[in-house]
């Protein structure tokens, strides 16, 4: 994906599930147009689940995903379908490939309870209906399927591919509805100040995602960006001219940046915007006073949603252990995840510390807190944690009142 495109992370994240041999590839192959999957007639071609970014009409940017079969068999099969089912954390449309000539079984009517169970609008495709009998296609023109979304379709002849398209554009959450992630917050004119180290962390020749997408948003606010390296800051705001209406400023440099920033001006940074914008910043703000009460031995997960080469003093494995050992001044244990990989069961942790989430949609962030809570074990995020060891949280999310109300109580 290039810089100009749409972030995978702000895509409509439709998935296609089913059986073995149910056509789940040769329909993903017709609805985009594309030869995204491998297709054949031996069972289980679909191994792992598949991603294709992609712009998909009428919907626009989305992300297709193949898995493999749901009802795969033996060791590896399990492995298998517990990849596929790892995808339903992530996806914000479900389309069930049903073989139109065998119709719905056991495995099926599980995946339907799963849907309806993480609340995923879902969709069933009756696939190979060219393949149905006389008296098939009859009971198909009056399906008793309790008002469940449903089509027939055939990917062998493309019936119907044009309307499921319709129909799966019609379930996805459109972009009105999301959040913002900080255009809300200016009005024409105004200043946002983005301090951005450049240091040995830092992609040569380029911005990383939070700080590209930050900056988009506040020019479609109609307001200015003022992006600058920490040791610039203070002649910044001296000869500015007027007074910015925000500082954002990457996690790492707080410290420095806060005592800088007059208190007359918001002070934030890119991890807690990104907790708002994927809807977990109460959680996480509430979660960030565990700090206070871990104990010698409690252990901590520190979760990462992306992959990425780790540098010498990278914030996840390195700088957040030592400040959290630091201020705790307790003999703490630390285990990591990246990527897709996130824990079901986190009940040995004492505290998560999440990263802002700028690589997984909302619904996979949702999804990991959604564990956390279900498991009664505290969750809180990167900069969020990092401004309470500071003293400083409270100022860093004046700007979201219902936030910072809970942080009172």
């Amino acid at each position: 994906m290039g810089m100009n495109e749409t972030p995978s992370a702000d895509r409509v994240h439709i998935g296609f599930f089913g059986r073995r041999n149910a056509g789940k590839s040769s329909i993903v192959n017709k609805v985009t147009g594309q030869e995204l999957a491998v297709v054949s007639d031996v069972k289980g071609t679909t191994t792992d689940p598949v991603s294709k970014a992609m712009e998909l009409l009428p919907m626009g940017p989305v992300v297709i995903i193949d898995t493999p079969g749901i009802d795969d068999e033996g060791h590896l099969g399990e492995l298998r379908v517990r990849k596929a089912k790892q995808v339903l954390n992530r996806v914000d449309v479900a389309v069930l490939v049903v073989d139109a000539t065998l119709g719905k079984t056991n495995v099926d009517e599980e995946l339907i309870h799963i849907f309806k169970e993480k609340e995923i609008p879902y969709l069933v495709v009756y696939n190979k209906s060219d393949l149905l009998s006389e008296n098939q296609k009859i009971n198909a023109d009056f399906p008793d399927r309790n008002q469940e979304p449903f089509i027939y379709a055939s990917a062998a002849t493309g019936q119907n591919i044009y309307e499921l398209k319709e129909k799966i554009a019609s379930l996805a959450v459109t972009d009105d509805l999301k959040l913002r992630l900080v255009g809300d917050l200016l009005e024409p004119s105004d200043f946002a100040v983005l301090v951005v180290p450049i240091d040995k962390a830092a992609p040569k020749g380029r911005l990383i995602l939070p700080q590209q997408q930050t900056i988009r948003d506040v020019l479609e606010a109609g307001a200015a960006a003022i992006v600058i390296k920490e040791n610039e800051l203070s002649n910044t705001l001296e000869t500015l001219g007027k007074k910015p209406k925000l500082v954002i400023t990457d996690s790492q440099v707080f410290a420095k940046v806060s005592k800088e920033t007059p208190k007359d001006i918001w002070l934030t940074s890119f991890s807690i915007l990104f907790a708002r914008f994927k809807g977990n910043l109460k959680t996480a703000a509430a979660g960030a006073a565990a700090i206070d009460r871990l104990k010698d031995g409690d252990k901590i997960l520190i979760s990462e949603g992306c992959t990425h080469h780790r540098q010498c003093d990278d914030i996840g494995t390195v700088k957040l252990p030592r400040w959290i050992r630091n201020y705790t001044g307790k003999d703490l244990e630390f285990e990591y995840s990246s990527g897709r990989e996130f824990p079901e069961d986190v009940t040995k942790y004492s505290l998560i510390v999440h990263c802002g989430g700028c690589m997984l949609n909302e619904r996979e962030m949702r999804y990991r807190q959604k564990c956390a809570l279900d498991q009664e074990i505290p969750i809180t995020n990167y900069g969020i944690a990092i401004a309470y060891m500071q003293g400083i949280l409270k100022r860093c999310v004046e700007m979201f009142p219902d936030v910072r109300k809970e942080l009172d109580v």
